[in-house]
């Protein structure tokens, strides 16, 4: 069986948009399933119909010179042909004589002027002959390979998708799954409000969309998944509930019902944006603040391979509850298409005890550790260690076991005026603790009140800084701070990352790098 060789041009793919065929294919093929589908399950539908139509196209192409040869047809002067042995080059039947071969029997021969390539003769009316059997098209191109397509080109045609379905009235999407706009079943208002007293009972949630279904009555003889689709549409739509799930998942939770903290960010994780320049910062301290893998850092080129990730507390993450939703952190974590909040589950690693928390992509923290951090007895500079849990939706955190001992440790001291101080003094510690990073805070409440006054008149950021350096100085020999250590109290008052304040370390003269990024405050005045 003869192969027919032919490629796209190179650049087929890289120039891809979809075209008003490809829309209707995609509306057509979606009725036709009456099922929603994802993203990426339209892509591979789109790839594997633009390969069939630019394959039918081809071919059409090339044999729209005239008819198919093959011997076994019959043909006659004046007639046009195109031929598959010699790259459908087209041909014009100039004259038909009787062949004679007593091996073949009774058959034709046709001379056929090719343009450019002279005459040549040919065999027909021959019943029995290899090139008799229709051609085949050898998928041997790159561009017309669905894996190898959906290996390079996948990402950009996702985008061209997503973008002109986004826009087209006649698709609708929910938690990352196509429909049709116009098969989907009504919902009205007291099914919505049924699904309200339903997860009102369950205490908000989270319920999936076919828990809701069995009980509000809404019955309709249609595919089950339309069915489910069509409540999603309706719920997403109405400002009462949430989509809480994860990614593959549709769970639904009453807003109202959700940690005031989840919608809205604890008073200690805000900043306020302080511009700086980066490229101010030494080679050590790049490095350090990738160590520190503060979430407002945006470090992105984490390896995200790994299953088990460290991290150092910082006040604002003990005081709020929460943990950094940081780069090197994010993939151990549950994630969504489109849902800004995702409910799942924390345990922990000793106990095994489940406890229920929230991501908050956004914002980027996890909520819902208060009570775990209490329970640990926990302090900034404690080490917790994030693990992916054994089942989905689940994160393991846990901790280094250590015997709890009475140790000498940095500790704020909140005075009567609202003046934060630092003493060195014995304090029980649990757990492991950053050396440098450690801080005892006997009475939360009274810091608590520094960072509520802050919120109508904060201090310069420059006067925080200076005033950190010289209280923490005290507390050694030498009168050195440490880059980490300053960090660490800095946000004990105020949240910031790493680089604004390295940025004033090594852009201010009166701190002095005394090496190992230890600082000590000059002589000269501020």
């Amino acid at each position: 069986m003869a192969a027919v060789s032919f490629a796209l041009q190179e650049d087929y793919w890289e120039n891809f948009e979809l075209v008003e065929e490809d829309i209707e294919f995609l509306y057509n093929n979606l009725l036709e399933l009456e099922t929603p589908l994802t993203t990426d399950e339209l892509v591979l539908s789109l790839i594997q119909e633009r390969i069939r139509r630019e394959k039918s196209a081809i071919e059409k192409r090339r044999t729209s010179s005239g008819d198919l040869y093959q011997p076994e047809g019959t043909y006659k002067v004046d007639q046009m042909l195109v031929f598959p042995a010699f790259n459908w080059q087209p041909g014009k039947v100039v004259n038909v004589r009787p062949g004679h071969n007593p091996e073949l029997g009774e058959f034709k021969v046709i001379k056929v002027d090719f343009s450019e390539g002279g005459e040549r003769e040919f065999a027909a009316n021959l019943s029995e002959h290899i090139l008799n059997n229709p051609p085949e098209i050898a998928d041997y191109d790159p561009a017309l390979d669905q894996e190898v397509v959906l290996e390079n080109h996948s990402s950009l045609i996702t985008t061209h998708l997503e973008e002109d379905l986004n826009t087209n009235p006649d698709f609708i999407r929910i938690a990352g799954r196509w429909f049709p706009h116009t098969l989907l079943v009504d919902v009205n208002v007291g099914h919505l409000n049924l699904a309200e007293a339903v997860l009102d009972m369950a205490g908000g949630g989270p319920q999936p969309t076919s828990e809701l279904l069995d009980q509000i009555e809404l019955n309709a003889s249609v595919n089950p998944k339309l069915l489910e689709f069509s409540l999603d549409l309706a719920l997403q739509e109405d400002e009462r509930f949430d989509e809480v799930g994860p990614s593959g998942d549709i769970l639904w939770f009453l807003k109202r019902l959700e940690p005031k903290e989840v919608l809205e960010s604890p008073v200690f994780l805000n900043y306020e944006r302080i511009d700086f320049d980066h490229a101010l910062l030494s080679e050590d301290m790049v490095k350090l603040e990738r160590d520190l893998d503060d979430e407002l850092s945006n470090i992105t080129d984490w390896d995200d391979s790994s299953d088990t990730v460290e991290i150092r507390l910082i006040f604002p993450h003990l005081r709020s509850g929460t943990l950094p939703l940081s780069n090197r952190l994010h993939h151990l974590f549950p994630t969504a298409y489109e849902a800004p909040r995702i409910r799942f589950h924390l345990v922990d690693g000793k106990t095994g005890k489940k406890f229920p928390a929230w991501v908050v992509r956004e914002k980027f923290y996890v909520y819902g550790l208060k009570s775990w951090y209490e329970e640990k007895e926990l302090i900034p500079g404690s080490i917790i260690h994030v693990k992916r849990g054994g089942n989905p939706g689940e994160v393991i955190v846990d901790t280094t076991d250590q015997r709890t001992s009475r140790e000498w440790i940095r500790t704020v001291l909140v005075g009567s005026d609202g003046g934060v101080v630092y003493a060195l003094l014995k304090q029980l510690v649990s757990g492991q603790v950053d050396p440098r990073m450690g801080i005892a805070i006997p009475d939360l409440e009274a810091l608590d009140d520094v960072w509520n006054q802050a919120k109508s008149k904060q201090p310069p950021f420059e006067e925080v800084v200076v005033n950190t350096v010289k209280e923490l100085a005290k507390l050694n020999p030498q009168s050195h701070v440490h880059a980490s250590e300053l960090y660490a109290a800095v946000n004990v008052i105020r949240r910031c990352p790493p680089g604004p304040i390295f940025a004033l370390l090594a852009s201010r003269p009166w701190f002095v790098h005394v090496g190992d990024l230890h600082y000590r405050l000059s002589d000269q005045e501020i």
